[in-house]
């Protein structure tokens, strides 16, 4: 509950709050009609001024950073469950808070924080939230928390939007977001908090998600190739794998049976050499045979044949000649026939020689090609020491890439089964939220009833609040009576939040005030709006906690109140005004 917000500056309009029902009217002077001036009058200022006492940034665009505002030092005097509580805050030093009063000098702070003698802790604005979290809402932090732990449980900043909803985060957008920043698995896990359901199972389902998402990405950079050379898909990695061992087992089985010759260089170079050889004796022995082939020509037709016309020649010059011419040819003849016989003689001696070379020649070639045989199976069954190191290096190798694809094997493996235990555990988590929410029934039962009841009360027709296990965690959501009902959206924020309220009213786990900004009221029917206001003036009064309420003096409803409420009586004693310089909260203007 808060009970004064004030500055160290006169200008300021301190604001003196009460129990119930608070109603801070501004008044909008000529300009406000066609222009936005109230600004000037600070009613939105004042939920961020909540905000920021309370341990909240200045963001950008924020009152606080303006250079008019940021030197002021601000405080707020509240009660922290019963503990009567001062903080104080500057936008010059916006790291640090100043705690004074019995919360200073009795809370458990979760960081250690340094007490002056007058017992005002100085503090900074996470250790300010985590004290508040634990007094309003019953978090508190386990001094064995690792930080990762502490990020996930409810944060202040997420559930104190429900209390204090600011239009410039998108708080009126609907009851269920407190703020457009919020995201939905942090609604969820806010709201189990707030409305009492077991909250660390959403924690649980956040942390799925995570692991869920990590699986998603891995599985994406396999299936783009970024992961392919480190994963890869397992069915084209258990093929690969068995190429790889076979290549691998190959190689291996030959490296075992591999001699190491140590003359292997000479061996090679005599193989050659006997292979030069082989050829010129064979070009030799193709040259024998060619000439076998013309000195084994025929040669006693030839004899006849080259006589007959010699004969001829001296038979005819022998009519003439008789005596002298017959002589003649006979030792003409005698001689052809002795040059004939010696050719032949010649010539058997060459045939019977090349014969002889030829023979020779095939005896050595045969001689030379078993030895180049023998050094080429010397060859085959033993290597150098090189081929020797080189083929060791490659099985070496084989058998890195088999273990490679093996382990990438084994964390394909991983990643399946992974995924089926994410799935495993999705349904476990579902089952437990279904278990919890039925544990928890009467609690259930009793929001939803309580919304029930708030918006019969605004719409004449019941609407509805539903609280389930979806695959993704709980899911609240808000149903609203069917037809043209103006405003709609407003009143199931305050059906919301006033439903909030009484809960953990009830429950004493709550920071005890609701605030509602003037936005959020902006093109309702003034019916709507009156029953807003009484409704939520009842509400408070009933439960014991404090409904502050901006509204500009115009839009004060008229009509719409039970004859017996008199609205008047809940109007604060300060009015704002942008009508003069000095009227709006700070009693200054800034941009």
């Amino acid at each position: 509950m808060i009970r004064r917000i004030g500055a160290d500056r006169p200008s300021f309009r301190t604001l003196e709050f009460g129990k119930g029902l608070n109603l801070l009217l501004a008044d909008r002077g000529e300009a406000g009609a066609g222009g936005d001036t109230r600004r000037g009058a600070g009613k939105t200022s004042l939920v961020e001024l909540i905000h920021f006492l309370c341990g909240g940034d200045a963001p950008p665009g924020s009152p606080f950073r303006s250079d008019a505002l940021r030197r002021w030092r601000f405080e707020m005097e509240l009660e922290v469950g019963r503990l009567r509580t001062t903080v104080a805050r500057s936008a010059a030093r916006a790291t640090t808070l100043e705690v004074s009063g019995r919360l200073a000098s009795e809370v458990g702070w979760p960081h250690r924080a340094p007490v002056d003698g007058n017992g005002t802790v100085t503090t900074g604005p996470r250790n300010w939230e985590a004290a508040l979290a634990d007094h309003w809402f019953g978090l508190a932090a386990g001094r064995g928390d690792s930080p990762r732990e502490a990020d996930r449980r409810p944060s202040f900043g997420s559930l104190f939007p429900y209390f204090a909803r600011r239009a410039a985060n998108g708080g009126f957008a609907g009851p269920i977001p407190s703020s457009a920043r919020c995201r939905p698995r942090d609604r969820a896990l806010s709201l189990s908090c707030l409305l009492g359901l077991d909250w660390t199972i959403s924690r649980r389902f956040q942390r799925l998600r995570e692991r869920e998402n990590g699986l998603r990405g891995l599985r994406q950079a396999v299936r783009s190739g970024v992961l392919d050379r480190y994963l890869g898909e397992e069915d084209s990695l258990r093929a690969a794998l068995t190429v790889s061992r076979a290549h691998a087992r190959k190689k291996k089985e030959h490296l075992a049976e591999f001699r190491v010759s140590p003359d292997h260089e000479d061996l090679v170079k005599e193989a050659d050499d006997l292979t030069v050889r082989i050829g010129d004796l064979q070009r030799k022995n193709t040259s024998d045979a060619a000439l076998l082939r013309e000195m084994e020509y025929p040669m006693d037709g030839d004899v006849e044949e080259a006589q007959a016309p010699l004969q001829q020649m001296f038979r005819e010059a022998g009519v003439l000649l008789p005596g002298t011419v017959r002589r003649r040819f006979e030792e003409t003849n005698e001689f052809h026939r002795r040059v004939v016989e010696n050719h032949r003689s010649h010539m058997s001696a060459e045939t019977a020689s090349a014969r002889v070379r030829i023979a020779s020649r095939r005896r050595e070639m045969q001689s030379l090609d078993e030895r180049r045989g023998q050094i080429m199976r010397i060859l085959e069954s033993a290597g150098a020491l090189a081929e020797y190191t080189a083929l060791r290096e490659e099985v070496g190798r084989l058998e890195a890439q088999a273990e490679a694809l093996e382990e990438r094997l084994r964390d394909a493996n991983r990643l399946e089964r992974l995924g089926a235990d994410l799935k495993a555990e999705r349904a476990r988590l579902r089952r437990g939220l279904l278990d919890d929410l039925h544990e928890r029934g009467a609690r259930v039962r009793d929001a939803v009833h309580r919304f029930e009841r708030l918006s019969q009360r605004f719409f004449g027709r019941a609407g509805s609040l539903t609280i389930g296990a979806g695959d993704d965690g709980p899911e609240f959501g808000v149903e609203v009576p069917s037809g043209p009902i103006p405003g709609i959206t407003p009143m199931q924020i305050v059906c919301f939040d006033l439903m909030l309220m009484e809960l953990l009213s009830e429950r004493r786990q709550s920071p005890g005030f609701l605030v509602h900004d003037s936005h959020l009221f902006d093109g309702v029917d003034e019916r709507q709006v009156a029953r807003a206001l009484q409704l939520g003036a009842e509400r408070a009064n009933e439960c014991g906690f404090q409904y502050i309420v901006m509204l500009n003096a115009d839009a004060v409803p008229e009509v719409g109140f039970d004859p017996e409420f008199a609205i008047e009586d809940y109007f604060m004693e300060v009015r704002l005004t942008d009508a003069r310089e000095d009227g709006g909260l700070f009693g200054v203007r800034f941009d």
